[in-house]
């Protein structure tokens, strides 16, 4: 397996010496990413360089082509020298933190020292949660089932029983209800299961996926899960199948390339870093702020332009985080993943960003209080940035976000913002 990290490029030169930066792919390979980068539905996760050369953006996750080479897309989280196994375990965090999955992150701890890549770690936990669920007993349900017997069970079919020739005659045509385990829920799971074993690499989630298949081997498997996944029931008796549900679907919807549409199939779990770290710090700040402090996502209802009569607006300005207080904004927050760099200058910062907070501050706090930039912390960037003054009453503040805590780094702007100082 090829492992990179984000802005890795991809190549088919045989000559070039292969690292996390630059990796040689086979010509198969290379062409199915061509074609899936023309896809809107993956969006530009890669583009084309130069002659044999792709380059990857700022996408995470696991690649599969259909010829069978897969590649790891790691976070760059600039930990130091281990760092692809710190970039898998910060990509495991914050995808469990997003997509609302239960996180077991003592067996994960146990994965990253083993060096699975992402797709083994989703394949791990589903298989940990299927153990559980088979301990605390699986759901069963009545099914209807119509069958010919010698004693008569259930309800009798007359109008059939009345057709019967003499030669079967002697036999009931009968309809009764069985106590089966052979609901939809169980056949997901069961087809979740199915794939597992047949792609799984890791000889542990090969011995779990064995051991479950025998004791699912009642359940009927899907031909086309993705049909049903919608049907899930979250009924009251289903709640001990509530975690293993989001996991069941991501392996279903995004691993497994026999339920793809198209000719091209293949694997391709990817998450864009920059929502992904946008929603994750997202979720820890939610968890700390207090009443009556309010956080909100994604605001937008403040524009650029507006017409005199202030009817009609163009060019809406939309916040990552905006925190406010009895309908009154007091402060503007935007998550950036990007390593910027205290040694360089303006320390990497776009200039792009500070025009974007600039108008931010301006239209959201009237040009009069603090905002800030958030940035993943490294070894680069550990303490936050003096404040930048955007005017006489507005100011910015650059702060590093710790992944390992899930809390921003203390500084001077912590007397400034009095819904993050209390966390």
């Amino acid at each position: 397996m090829i492992q990179v990290r984000e802005y890795a490029q991809l190549t088919t030169d045989q000559t070039v010496s292969s690292s996390l930066d630059l990796a040689i792919i086979e010509q198969e390979t290379f062409d199915w990413l061509v074609q899936l980068s023309e896809k809107e539905s993956y969006g530009r996760f890669i583009t084309y360089k130069r002659p044999q050369y792709l380059q990857l953006h700022s996408y995470v996750g696991y690649l599969e082509s259909p010829c069978g080479e897969g590649i790891e897309v790691l976070p760059k989280t600039g930990l130091g020298l281990q760092e692809p196994e710190n970039s898998r375990a910060v990509l495991c965090k914050m995808l469990s933190s997003v997509l609302h999955l239960s996180y077991k992150e003592a067996q994960s701890a146990n994965l990253n020292r083993m060096n699975l890549p992402i797709h083994e770690w989703i394949y791990y936990q589903f298989l940990y949660l299927l153990k559980e669920l088979v301990a605390s007993g699986l759901r069963f349900d009545y099914q209807r089932v119509e069958e010919e017997s010698r004693f008569i069970r259930g309800q009798l079919d007359i109008t059939v029983q009345q057709r019967r020739t003499v030669g079967r005659a002697h036999l009931f045509h009968i309809r009764h209800d069985v106590y089966h385990p052979n609901r939809l829920e169980n056949q997901l799971i069961k087809t979740a299961l199915d794939y597992v074993q047949q792609h799984c690499r890791s000889s542990e989630n090969w011995r779990l996926a064995n051991e479950f298949s025998h004791i699912l081997d009642p359940i009927a498997s899907l031909r086309e899960p993705l049909n049903s996944i919608h049907k899930w029931s979250d009924i009251k008796i289903l709640q001990s199948y509530r975690a293993i549900k989001p996991w069941c679907q991501l392996i279903l919807e995004k691993l497994n390339p026999n339920f793809q549409k198209g000719e091209h199939r293949g694997i391709a779990l990817l998450f864009p870093m920059e929502i992904l770290f946008e929603k994750y710090v997202a979720r820890c700040l939610r968890r700390d702020i207090k009443s009556p402090w309010q956080l909100t996502t994604q605001a937008s209802n403040k524009h650029m332009v507006n017409d005199q009569e202030g009817l009609k607006s163009r060019f809406q300005l939309k916040p990552d985080l905006l925190i406010s207080k009895e309908r009154k904004n007091y402060h503007v927050l935007d998550t950036k993943w990007k390593l910027i760099n205290l040694n360089k200058k303006n320390f990497d910062i776009e200039q792009d960003d500070i025009y974007q907070l600039f108008a931010y501050g301006h239209k959201y706090l009237n040009g009069c209080g603090d905002m800030m930039l958030i940035y993943p912390k490294h070894h680069q960037f550990e303490t936050p940035l003096e404040c930048f003054h955007l005017g006489e009453k507005l100011r910015l503040w650059a702060i590093p976000f710790c992944i390992e805590t899930n809390k921003v780094v203390i500084g001077e702007w912590v007397d400034r913002f009095p819904s993050l100082s209390q966390t």
